[in-house]
């Protein structure tokens, strides 16, 4: 089967695109902000503050740093997973899908 432009699958057959990926961030950000203790590791580690996290959440990285924070924890990850009901793989696609190629050390082209 032929691999989807804008897509990353899995060694397991599961396929994520762009906007999929995009959604399953968001989710993770709910997730985060579900938990103040959750929220406020993620805000310490990036060093954002409540008030600089919605202008944050407006820039390009955002949301890999998200999916990156997730990603980090097992534990984290794992709880993520469950509760969005996908896979754990799921939102390491997510993650390198929007980082991009030069993040993931490949070259465009």
């Amino acid at each position: 089967m032929k691999h989807k432009p804008g897509s990353v699958r899995s060694g397991k057959g599961a396929r994520i695109d762009r906007d999929g990926a995009e959604a399953l961030a968001v989710s993770a950000l709910g997730f985060l902000a579900a938990e103040p203790e959750r929220l406020d590791r993620f805000m310490a580690l990036t060093g954002l503050a409540p008030d600089t996290l919605r202008l944050a959440a407006g820039e390009p990285g955002f949301l890999v740093a998200v999916l990156d924070h997730v990603v980090s924890d097992e534990s984290l990850l794992l709880t993520f997973s469950a509760n969005a009901g996908r896979p754990p793989e799921e939102a390491l696609m997510a993650r390198d899908l929007l980082a991009g190629p030069n993040a993931m050390g490949l070259r465009e082209g």
